[in-house]
């Protein structure tokens, strides 16, 4: 066994796929051209490397390739999605609705518009993760410009009804807006059928480079306005100017092609190596799941452990596996994770939680060394009575 831990941090991020990388290496080095220029060879090969790219990224949510807009990340797509359909929108409302364990991503830029004098409504969900769509119903006002609803949490893995939340947008002629960081490509998604006005996409969860992400903005039925975040060149019909990252664009589009081409099957392996992994931890007497057990993604397990202190529990599991929390730690502060306290957990058991992505590359013998450790150590700090 590899003297390195085993990895299941799958949703913070993941490898790159050697057949992303072999995509991406020519435009490192023989077609390094800019995109955006237009008078020679090398900026020609460039040009449709980027739109063979953007018609593979729309036909994956069923758009149009003129509505995929690149950009950093889906940190940046949630900020040019949240903030430019504020500034394009606001003399119609400013109300904006949102969820509680929304990724901070949505929430900060909520919260920074919130101190411009935007009126916020966060939604919160049900036990299981899910929100109540009669929730979003009552919510909904005439002054309400914008519904952003993640599609798939990156703590607990809850999938969220997105068509039902987009029939209820567009009945009311509300933009409904979802981050799908940790969607695209695991779950199928279609803009069209579940009336999807903006989506955020990245490709560093589906084993493609980290840098590069994308916004997709409906162009008809109806046309969404955004106003752009960052100018200089209009680059992106205008959206988002900056000089296009060829390779990471090339590298993003061939992460989505596989995942893709791989999606039932992987889905399948995945869920297979969860329930694997479940049955060892669900054995042990307070170990609760959190979220919905079925609707989430097929690589996620996000458990709560009694009776153990939980930065203990982390430090104890990582020579052997490297999984998250769902707290965020500094060396005075722990605060336990917003997701988990939004389902009702006591804060000592959202303190104490562990997440497990389960990825492409994991083995079913990774599995059950992960298993076994997890079940001895935590067997062995109630032992040693370690509480919060």
């Amino acid at each position: 066994m590899s003297s390195r831990p085993i990895y299941l941090d799958n949703h913070a991020t993941t490898p790159v796929d050697e057949r992303v990388l072999t995509a991406m290496l020519p435009y490192f080095t023989e077609h390094f051209g800019n995109p955006a220029s237009v008078s020679h060879l090398y900026g020609w090969e460039a040009q449709a490397a980027v739109k063979k790219s953007r018609e593979i990224l729309a036909a994956a949510i069923n758009a149009t390739p003129e509505e995929i807009i690149f950009t950093s990340g889906a940190t940046e797509a949630n900020n040019l999605a949240i903030k430019g359909v504020a500034e394009a929108y606001f003399q119609k409302g400013q109300h904006i609705i949102t969820v509680a364990t929304e990724h901070n991503a949505v929430l900060d830029p909520c919260n920074y518009l919130q101190s411009l004098g935007f009126e916020i409504t966060i939604l919160p969900v049900q036990k299981d993760g899910l929100i109540n769509t009669s929730d979003l119903e009552k919510a909904l006002r005439p002054d309400t410009i914008l519904v952003s609803v993640m599609a798939a949490n990156n703590e607990i893995g809850v999938l969220q009804p997105l068509a039902e939340i987009g029939s209820i947008c567009r009945e009311r002629g509300v933009i409904f807006h979802s981050d799908a960081a940790q969607a695209i490509g695991k779950i199928p998604l279609d803009v069209q059928a579940m009336k999807i006005d903006l989506l955020s996409l990245t490709a560093h969860k589906i084993y493609g480079p980290k840098g590069i992400g994308a916004l997709y903005v409906r162009r008809r039925n109806p046309r969404v306005q955004i106003a752009p975040q960052l100018h200089g060149g209009g680059h992106e019909g205008g959206m988002r100017s900056g000089t296009l990252y060829t390779p990471q664009i090339v590298g993003f589009a061939k992460a989505v092609e596989i995942a893709l081409q791989q999606q039932t099957t992987e889905n399948q392996r995945l869920a297979q190596l969860r329930s694997r992994l479940w049955e060892v931890l669900s054995s042990l007497e307070g170990i609760y799941l959190n979220g919905h057990p079925n609707q989430r993604l097929a690589g996620n397990l996000n458990i709560s452990v009694e009776g153990v202190d939980g930065a203990a529990l982390l430090l104890a599991l990582q020579p052997v596996v490297a999984v998250s929390s769902g707290a965020a730690c500094s060396s005075a502060t722990a605060t336990p994770s917003h997701v988990l306290k939004a389902l009702g957990h006591p804060e000592k058991l959202a303190y104490a939680s562990v997440r497990f992505g389960i990825g492409r590359f994991n083995t079913a013998q990774e599995i059950d060394i992960v298993a076994k450790h997890v079940v001895s150590t935590i067997q062995s700090l109630r032992k040693q009575a370690i509480t919060i």
